[in-house]
């Protein structure tokens, strides 16, 4: 199976072009340019580098969130254009679950970490095991010192990936990945679209949805107005 996938979730974007495990071309970038301009010339270009046309292309995955709202509308929108242009259908992925399969070899606790500012992270913890990843808590919006006392309950190696790795870090203690591995990958956010579709069925791309771990910015700000009234 060819699949194609994305992730736009951070500054950090990546596309990736897989065959049934195997990474046959993948490109990221992480200028700070907003991905409603590089993306689309990263699709192109992943697909030239594999020699293959869009049209063989037999499932395309995105990582549907969390992560910054504008990356992550971008990535939907991108794979929903996809799905309707071809037919295809797709599969929405956790970009921390995604993040977790970064460290596909090392045995770990991956501690997924998003910074979500105000002394926040996205977090989602799992266990990595060779060539396995089992989830072992929900993706939530979680404050760094509850993070501080929810991983005392962990026995193993702790190792935070993602863009907050390193402000948990400097926090916390524990292993941070490497930085060949500590940021978001199209080919991680493949390998896992590809364990889903053992379990899941593939959706339209209607039916594709960013998945929001809290209200942006802007709404929670006019709430906190609407509430001191």
């Amino acid at each position: 199976m060819r699949i194609l996938a994305v992730d736009t979730s951070a500054v950090c974007a990546g596309v990736a072009v897989t065959e049934n495990g195997k990474i046959l071309s993948e490109c990221s970038t992480n200028t700070g340019l907003t991905h409603s301009r590089t993306l689309l010339p990263m699709i192109d270009s992943a697909l030239k580098n594999a020699e293959i046309p869009l049209d063989s292309i037999d499932l395309f995955a995105c990582s549907a969130g969390p992560g910054s709202f504008t990356g992550i509308r971008i990535g939907v929108a991108a794979i929903k254009g996809l799905c309707d242009s071809t037919g295809k259908k797709c599969i929405p992925v956790s970009t921390l679950e995604a993040l977790a399969y970064n460290l596909l070899g090392e045995d770990c606790i991956a501690v997924s970490v998003m910074d979500a500012r105000c002394n926040q992270v996205y977090c989602g913890i799992f266990l990595v095991e060779g060539e396995k990843v089992t989830r072992l808590s929900d993706d939530e919006a979680i404050k760094i010192d509850d993070l501080k006392e929810k991983l005392e309950h962990y026995d193993g190696k702790i190792v935070f990936v993602g863009d907050g790795a390193e402000l948990c870090h400097k926090a916390l203690g524990y292993e941070i990945a490497g930085r060949g591995n500590r940021f978001q990958r199209g080919s991680s956010v493949a390998f896992l679209a590809e364990e889903k579709i053992k379990e899941t069925e593939p959706i339209d791309g209607s039916e594709l949805l960013p998945v929001y771990l809290r209200l942006p910015q802007a709404e929670r700000e006019l709430n906190n107005r609407l509430n001191n009234k």
